[in-house]
């Protein structure tokens, strides 16, 4: 970093100096003449727009990796209970019911808390809770799909938690907005002052375009927390389908958690 800067005002010395003992000898107009603060406005719009362009590709791309890890764990939870159908009743059930507790813990406590960019320990309640339950089948066929299913779920989870936080650092948006700013005062200055109704509204708009892009960016930046958020379908579908499943032979109350997710004091 210091080496850019050192070199960029290396660069704006040049410049003022080219400036001042170069022009005179290769340019034979007027120390008068030269270029406006107009002709300076085109580069800068093109690079402010470039630049939120540049910044938006990047959280979109965030925003497209939360919605995926959402869909894929949801995916996985679903697998683990279809492969509890392969265990015996006792563990099944309990890998059915914790199925259901932990897609409630997601929806109800992690996914609030993932729109301030935090996780929630809720769900890590029972995961480990199917790990004790794996060991029940330890040796059993069913063991390595229970365990190969978790740990990917694991990962997806991990995924989804780590897209959850900002991937652009507020510096940059700081940056972004003070670009947009001057832009803006530098194309304001460049207007006419007489006769100039058209040229305001084209301002007005080019500053509303500007700075909605900006606003996605920053919104986009928040794949739980903003506007344009992921919401919750996936699990949501999930954990209807694991409740469903282990209420075709047990009841609501054999479930160990309430409807936030929450394990039921004993």
């Amino acid at each position: 970093m210091v080496l850019v800067i050192v070199v960029a005002v290396l660069a704006l010395l040049a410049g003022l100096a080219a400036n001042r003992w170069l022009r005179p000898r290769f340019l034979s107009e007027d120390d008068d003449t030269g270029m406006a603060v107009k002709d300076l406005v085109g580069p800068l719009l093109t690079l402010t727009v470039l630049l939120l362009a540049f910044v938006l590709v990047t959280a979109n791309g965030s925003y497209g990796k939360a919605e995926v890890a959402s869909r894929g764990e949801a995916r996985v939870v679903d697998q683990l209970v279809e492969a509890a159908e392969y265990a015996p009743d006792g563990p099944r059930a309990e890998i059915q019911a914790d199925a259901v507790c932990y897609a409630r813990a997601v929806r109800k406590r992690e996914w609030p808390a993932m729109g301030d960019g935090d996780g929630s320990p809720a769900p890590s309640v029972w995961s480990t809770d199917f790990r004790r339950v794996f060991r029940e089948v330890e040796g059993k066929p069913v063991f390595g799909m229970l365990v190969a299913a978790d740990n990917k779920r694991s990962e997806e989870r991990e995924e989804r938690l780590t897209q959850a936080t900002a991937s652009i650092p507020s510096a940059i948006l700081w940056f972004l907005l003070a670009t947009l700013v001057i832009t803006v005062v530098a194309l304001g200055i460049c207007l006419p002052r007489r006769n100039n109704r058209g040229q305001i509204l084209t301002l007005v708009v080019i500053t509303a375009l500007l700075t909605t892009t900006l606003c996605i960016i920053r919104d986009v930046d928040r794949p739980f927390g903003g506007i344009i958020d992921v919401a919750p379908t996936a699990i949501t579908e999930v954990e209807g389908q694991a409740t469903r499943d282990f209420l075709a032979h047990h009841t609501a109350a054999d479930l160990p958690c309430d409807d936030q997710g929450n394990r039921r004091a004993v």
